[in-house]
């Protein structure tokens, strides 16, 4: 028996986790699951599965969390605060720690589990844009083993061959093709983007995701971030790595070799796939998915980016190119400018604003360490702050003279 640890169990990546563990009982033993402040969610969790273990970062809600469960888990233990997620990514009865913490706070417990020389299967990206040289340095030194959840990267994995290493392009790779469905305002008119409201911007045309990543999806942000990622995952320039947009997400992503073979992954659009394949690896498992109908399908269509109505993909590349530090002020800057156009205190193309505003004076410098990576991050994040009460005030001073 495999034992797991879900770190972000209550998200959506996190409940498809759930899913196919369910599908194989025999294989796999859920140890831990962990969230932010969802205790509601994660309350109905341990009821239904009785983990060992179950961590809630926010204080509050994990006081909440054991009023709801009532005594009706004696066997789990509940943990609380930012630290219990480190804790249960390093537990010596966990051999698979799945990483789907969303954003920066899934950081330490990501580094945690790679450090603890686990099976880290990496669905928080933000990890590896944030501090893609650490985690891949704890990885080879702990003798983890790194298996990337994202569709794109879990289809570039699926398409390399027996061996490959994480952050060293095997031989012959020529450039990798990642795929962008083009989110809900692919053929929106770009003067009408001011007016979109969160509702329509979380309203994703093919995947079910969390509010913050759906935004990140409709930005193109979501595929800039990405890129950054596959950089680092298997060893690329950014000039290496080419954007398609492509409608229907049936091609998660393809890589062209220097004998002009090109390989892509295919699948219906359901997190299910990577995450089986990631659980099970190098075997396969049964995930639950519809089997792929490429005559029901149809047709599959690939276009370039709009680099002029998605800003963010543009700012992305350059933080690519840049490297050391601008992807996390890049990072920092981008969840905050997201929260504020959740909360409605910013408009859509607000939040490409925001974020070239901070990473045009972010100072940037290389990585040394992970006080670097966090000193940075507290940086984007004020100074996105800042940027957007500057806004907030520009807009009530021209209100009052209107």
């Amino acid at each position: 028996m495999i034992g797991v640890a879900v770190l972000g169990s209550t998200g959506s990546v996190g409940e498809s986790t759930l899913d196919v563990l369910a599908r194989h009982p025999q294989r796999f033993r859920l140890v831990a699951i962990a969230a932010h402040r969802n205790a509601g969610r994660l309350a109905r969790q341990v009821l239904d599965w009785q983990p060992a273990y179950a961590a809630l970062a926010d204080q509050d809600a994990a006081h909440e969390l054991v009023t709801l469960l009532g005594g009706n888990a004696p066997n789990t233990r509940v943990l609380v605060g930012a630290g219990a997620l480190e804790e249960i990514a390093q537990l010596t009865e966990v051999q698979c720690v799945m990483a789907a913490i969303v954003g920066a706070a899934g950081l330490k417990s990501t580094l945690a589990a790679a450090r603890a020389g686990k099976r880290l299967l990496l669905a928080n990206k933000e990890s590896m844009v944030m501090a893609g040289p650490l985690l891949l340095e704890a990885v080879r030194t702990a003798g983890a083993t790194l298996l990337p959840i994202d569709s794109e990267h879990n289809a570039i994995f699926q398409c390399l061959p027996p061996g490959a290493r994480p952050g060293i392009a095997p031989p012959g790779l020529k450039r990798v093709l990642l795929t962008a469905s083009g989110g809900p305002f692919r053929a929106t008119p770009r003067e009408a983007l001011a007016a979109v409201t969160p509702e329509a911007a979380c309203a994703h045309p093919n995947w079910v995701m969390g509010r913050k990543i759906s935004v990140d999806s409709a930005t193109l942000m979501n595929k800039g971030l990405e890129l950054i990622e596959a950089c680092l995952l298997f060893g690329l320039t950014p000039s290496q790595v080419e954007i398609l947009v492509h409608p229907q997400s049936i091609v998660h992503s393809l890589v062209e070799y220097v004998d002009g073979s090109m390989l892509a992954q295919l699948s219906a659009p359901d997190m299910r796939t990577p995450i089986a394949h990631a659980l099970a690896w190098p075997e396969r498992i049964d995930s639950g998915v519809e089997f792929l109908d490429l005559l029901k399908a149809g047709r599959l269509d690939f276009q370039a980016p709009d680099y002029d109505r998605f800003r963010c993909l543009a700012l992305a590349q350059a933080a690519a190119r840049a490297g050391g530090l601008h992807p996390v002020l890049l990072n920092a800057a981008n969840e905050v400018a997201v929260q504020a156009f959740l909360e409605r205190r910013l408009n859509f193309p607000g939040i490409a604003a925001v974020i070239e505003a901070v990473v045009e004076r972010g100072a940037g410098g290389a990585i040394h360490g992970l006080e670097d990576v966090l000193a940075a991050d507290a940086e984007g994040r004020q100074r996105a702050c800042e940027r957007i009460v500057g806004i907030t005030r520009s807009e009530s001073v021209r209100d009052a003279h209107a």
